[in-house]
């Protein structure tokens, strides 16, 4: 299944680390985190997994999910003392390269053409919504990714349903 990732690739700009989420605060008295995760990639907290923050980087020791974000135990991070000192630092870690990852910035601008060939117009924008991202073409015609069948060179092929083009 292609993935669908905002921002920018990291390797086509040379950044080395992406941000992948936040500390908002400390949790309990044992050095533990409340950290808010900004990726859907949540191998990022398993165990022995090394974040990078302002000051230096951070072991997960041990990650559970908690209320729409993790409570994370760092070995560097001793006690609430320490957990507190952290509150608000970004999270960062080297990007995990996935060939079917799609990048935003990459769709934008590019042909939309169905499997015929028949040119359907520019993409605009993407919007995200629950089944499936859409691409939004120059037409306003909202074209959902899992429709998408091949990316060749400036142009992204895709396989609709019939009608799903005819104006209203």
């Amino acid at each position: 299944m292609r993935r669908l990732t905002a921002g920018r690739d990291p390797s086509a700009s040379g950044v080395s680390q992406l941000e992948v989420g936040r500390i908002d605060r400390a949790h309990g008295v044992r050095g533990e985190t409340v950290v808010t995760l900004w990726t859907n990639r949540t191998e990022r907290l398993e165990a022995g997994s090394v974040l990078t923050a302002d000051f230096g980087p951070l072991t997960v020791v041990e990650a559970r999910a908690f209320q729409q974000r993790w409570i994370v135990q760092f070995a560097e991070v001793l006690d609430r003392d320490a957990a507190d000192g952290l509150r608000g630092q970004v999270l960062r870690a080297s990007p995990i390269f996935d060939p079917d990852e799609l990048w935003v910035h990459e769709l934008i601008g590019k042909m939309i053409c169905e499997t015929d060939g028949t040119e359907r117009g520019r993409v605009e924008a993407v919007q995200q919504n629950p089944a499936s991202d859409l691409l939004v073409s120059e037409s306003g015609a909202l074209i959902p990714l899992t429709f998408l069948v091949e990316q060749s060179g400036d142009r992204l092929i895709v396989d609709v349903p019939s009608g799903l083009f005819d104006e209203t």
